[in-house]
C-alpha cells in the first residue's frame, strides 16, 4: 500500500518551494556569466522579454498536470491522457532525467559546500590572483577523495530534509533557506554596488547597447536568452507537476506561477548586482565564463576590505541555491518512486541514498581518474554528458510534450487544462491563448533543442 499524500501547508510554502526548485546554480551560476557573454543589458531585456513568452505559460501548464492528477508526472500523464494514447510513455524519461540532473548536481553543490567551509576557514585570504584560485581549484578537482566527501555530504543533507516529510522537512525548510538565501543577496549586492568603480559593473548590466547587441550576434543573443529563460525554470522532467500535486485548489495557478517566475528572475537579477559591479572595481572580465564562480570570484573577494567575510557569505549563499534546487528535485524522486512503485516513503529514501551516491561517482571520477574520457572534445568530461541529456534533450522533449498535452484535443485538451488552471482565486489564464500556445512555444522549443543537438554534433566534424 502506498501511504497518503501529503500537502503543503501553506501558499507561501508552495511558492517558495517551487521557486526554490527553479532557482538553483542556473540563475547564480551561469546567468550571470552567459549575461557577460552575450552583452550584459540587452541580453537581461531579451531573457525577461522571453521568460514572459516561454517560461510562464509552461510553468502554469506542468503545474496543472500536476495537481489535476494529484499524482508524479509519469502517473498523471497516465491518469489524465485520453484512453488508447501513450503520453505515458514519456514516464521513465522524466524519471530518468530527474536521475541523471542529480548525478551530477550533487558534485557541484559538494564543491559549493567544500568553498563555503574553505572561505570561512580563510583559505583564499591571500588568493589575490586567478593564477592562486586556479591553482587551487586544479589540485580540488584532481582528488577524487575529497570530491566524493563533499558529494555524500550534499546527498545526505538532501535526503535528510526530506525524511521528515514534505510539510515539516521539505516545506519548512526550504522557506527558511529561501529567506537567509534573499536576505544574503541583499546584503552582498548592496556591497557589490557601491564598491569603487563598481558603476561601470552597473552600466554594462543596466544600461542596453545596441553595439554590444551587435558584437555578440542577434541570432546567438535572442537563442542564448531562450535558452536560459527556459532552463531556468526546470521545466520538462516533472520537478513542477510534483509541487503542482502537493497544491491546494483554492488559487489559481497563474498568479502563482507568476511569483514562482518572479522570485525566480529577481535571484538572477541580483545575482548579476552582485558580480559585476566586483568584477569592474577589480579589473575583472565579465566574459570570465564558467570559472567565474570558482576561480575569478575568490581572487576578487580577496582583494576587498573585510573579503573574507565577503567571501564566505556568497559562497553560503551560493551552497543555500544550490541546496533549494537538490532538496525539491530529490523530494520530486521521491515521489516519482511513491507514485511509481506504490513503495513507503521512508523504503525509498533508504534505497536511493546509497543509489544516489553510487550514480554520481562517474561524474567525481570525470575531473581526475576518467579525466582521459572527453567526449565532446578536448576540456569536455562525464559532467558534460550528463547535462546534455537533461538540459539539451530531456527538458525541451519533455516542455514539449507537456504544451502539446494541454493543447492538443488528442492529449488532455486545452479546456480541461483551463478549468484546472483557474480553479480558485487569483489571476486567470487566458483562454484566447490557445492558439498562441499552440504554435509559439513549440516552435521556440524546437529551436532551442535542435541548436543544442548542432552545436554538440559540430565537435566531430
Amino acid at each position: 500500500m502506498s501511504e497518503k499524500r501529503e500537502t503543503l501547508g501553506s501558499r507561501l510554502g508552495f511558492i517558495l518551494l517551487s521557486a526554490g526548485c527553479a532557482i538553483g546554480l542556473g540563475n547564480v551560476w551561469r546567468f550571470p556569466y552567459i549575461t557577460g557573454q552575450y552583452g550584459g543589458a540587452i541580453f537581461v531585456l531579451i531573457y525577461l522579454m522571453f521568460l514572459l513568452l516561454l517560461g510562464l505559460p509552461i510553468i502554469v501548464m506542468e503545474f496543472a498536470v500536476g495537481r489535476a492528477a494529484r499524482a508524479s508526472l509519469p502517473v498523471a500523464l497516465k491518469n489524465l491522457e485520453p484512453a488508447g494514447t501513450k503520453w505515458h510513455w514519456y514516464g521513465p524519461f522524466s524519471i530518468a532525467g530527474n536521475y541523471i540532473l542529480m548525478m551530477f548536481y550533487t558534485v557541484i553543490t559538494g564543491w559549493l559546500l567544500a568553498y563555503c567551509y574553505y572561505s570561512i576557514c580563510g583559505t583564499f585570504v591571500d588568493f589575490t590572483t586567478a593564477a592562486k584560485t586556479q591553482e587551487f581549484f586544479g589540485a580540488f578537482l584532481s582528488s577524487p577523495k575529497e570530491l566524493a566527501f563533499w558529494m555524500v555530504i550534499s546527498v545526505l543533507i538532501g535526503f535528510g530534509v526530506c525524511s521528515l516529510g514534505v510539510r515539516k522537512g521539505v516545506e519548512n525548510i526550504t522557506k527558511y533557506l529561501m529567506f537567509i538565501l534573499l536576505i544574503m543577496m541583499c546584503v552582498l549586492a548592496v556591497n557589490s554596488v557601491f564598491l569603487p568603480e563598481g558603476e561601470e559593473g552597473l552600466k554594462f548590466y543596466l544600461v542596453p547597447s545596441t553595439k554590444k547587441l551587435m558584437d555578440a550576434g542577434i541570432f546567438n543573443v535572442l537563442v542564448a536568452a531562450m535558452g536560459q529563460s527556459f532552463f531556468s525554470l526546470s521545466v520538462g522532467i516533472g520537478s513542477m507537476a510534483i509541487f503542482g500535486s502537493y497544491m491546494a485548489k483554492n488559487r489559481s495557478l497563474t498568479g502563482e506561477s507568476i511569483w514562482v517566475v518572479v522570485l525566480d528572475t529577481m535571484v538572477a537579477i541580483i545575482s548579476g548586482l552582485i558580480i559585476f559591479p566586483a568584477c569592474f572595481a577589480f579589473g575583472v572580465s565579465p566574459e570570465a565564463g564558467p570559472n567565474l564562480l570558482f576561480i575569478t570570484l575568490p581572487s576578487v573577494f580577496a582583494q576587498m576590505p573585510g573579503g573574507r567575510i565577503w567571501c564566505s557569505l556568497f559562497f553560503i549563499f551560493m551552497a543555500f541555491a544550490a541546496l533549494s534546487t537538490l532538496i525539491a528535485v530529490f523530494e520530486n524522486i521521491i515521489a516519482l518512486n511513491v507514485d511509481v512503485f506504490k513503495a513507503k516513503r521512508s523504503k525509498v529514501i533508504a534505497i536511493n541514498i546509497p543509489l544516489m551516491i553510487l550514480l554520481s561517482i562517474p561524474c567525481v571520477l570525470g575531473f581526475n581518474e576518467w579525466s582521459c574520457f572527453q567526449p565532446f572534445g578536448a576540456g569536455s568530461c562525464v559532467l558534460d554528458v550528463e547535462d546534455f541529456i537533461v538540459s539539451n534533450v530531456l527538458l525541451p522533449f519533455g516542455a514539449l510534450l507537456i504544451v502539446c498535452f494541454c493543447t492538443m484535443r488528442l492529449g488532455w485538451g486545452w479546456s480541461k487544462f483551463i478549468e484546472e488552471a483557474n480553479q480558485g482565486d487569483g489571476v486567470r489564464y487566458p483562454k484566447w491563448l490557445r492558439w498562441y500556445c499552440s504554435i509559439f512555444p513549440p516552435i521556440i522549443i524546437l529551436i532551442i533543442f535542435l541548436k543544442g543537438i548542432i552545436d554538440k554534433v559540430k565537435v566531430f566534424f
